[in-house]
């Protein structure tokens, strides 16, 4: 068994922070400052950062071999994340819904509209982030535990902040119903709802791609849930069965700042499948060459 020796640098200012002398096959847990999550330990100063069950003798090292260090700032679990991302947009949205005082002007505190599907929507809105919440509880599991801090507050800004904008127009006293009426709202249902099983269904198919417990990344297929079998032609169906739902919502409440939150979440969605099916390629020969990221055969 041959040691080495590892030292390891700053990834900033290369300045050297520690050095060790025999060492065997693993790779040291170092906890240089900070909790492990919170740090990144990589061969090339801006290259990714090596995995926790990396083996020193596989890595391509000489003798002594240069690490580079990096503090990636405070940590908060996925899990903690989601729950607050989730939660805000559903109480948010039932405050609108319920007129709560300071809204709306004072003779609208707390009565309710007249229009049936002010209601549906409202029911439609609160069924989508309590079906996310109790996914993110029971249902995902994440292959890193943690992000950095900063990203919550950006990430609710985003869906506070749209929950609040949507449901201030869809339960205004004054909000029209949309052009078509009920056949356009079945419609906008009926697409609504059939996105939402979609989308769960994914998310059960790709749970059970990964066994508990373990970082293991396979490719996914079809099952024999006909609403996975999205797979043959798409990479990241739970998008495109987010942006279906997003698309129905927005022709059910025909209300601008809906079709404005389907717009950007679409746009984050393409950034994201891309990234996801870029990684499927590198990382799988075999992989499907008929998937697209998002959108069948055309993003």
């Amino acid at each position: 068994e041959k040691h080495k020796s590892v030292e390891i640098l700053d990834a900033k200012t290369k300045d050297k922070l520690c050095f060790l002398d025999k060492v065997g096959k693993i790779l040291p847990s170092f906890s240089l400052y900070w909790y492990p999550a919170r740090q990144s330990i990589r061969l090339d100063p801006k290259g990714k950062s090596l995995k926790d069950e990396d083996v020193l003798q596989h890595l391509p090292v000489g003798t002594t071999a240069t690490f580079y260090f990096r503090d990636l700032g405070a940590q908060i679990s996925w899990v903690t994340v989601f729950l607050t991302e989730y939660a805000g947009p559903l109480l948010i949205y039932l405050m609108f819904y319920f007129r709560v005082p300071f809204i709306y002007v004072p003779k609208y505190d707390f009565t309710t509209s007249k229009h049936w599907v002010v209601h549906l929507a409202c029911m439609c809105h609160s069924f989508h982030y309590v079906k996310r919440l109790l996914e993110t509880l029971f249902v995902h599991r994440f292959s890193h535990g943690t992000m950095p801090l900063r990203n919550i507050f950006k990430n609710c800004t985003y869906y506070w902040g749209f929950a609040a904008w949507m449901a201030y127009y869809i339960n205004h006293p004054l909000y029209t119903p949309p052009t078509y009426g009920e056949q356009q709202i079945r419609l906008a249902l009926t697409v609504f709802l059939f996105c939402q099983i979609g989308n769960f269904s994914i998310h059960i198919a790709l749970r059970n791609l990964r066994p508990p417990g373990s970082k293991t990344r396979k490719i996914p297929y079809p099952t024999k849930n006909p609403f996975t079998w999205i797979f043959l032609l798409v990479s990241c169906p739970n998008y495109t069965y987010e942006l279906g739902s997003w698309l129905g919502f927005t022709l059910m409440t025909q209300c601008l700042p809906v079709a404005a939150f389907t717009l950007v979440g679409f746009i984050q969605m393409t950034v994201w499948a891309k990234g996801k099916h870029r990684s499927y390629l590198k990382e799988f020969r075999d992989y499907p060459t008929l998937r697209s990221p998002i959108l069948p055969f055309i993003l």
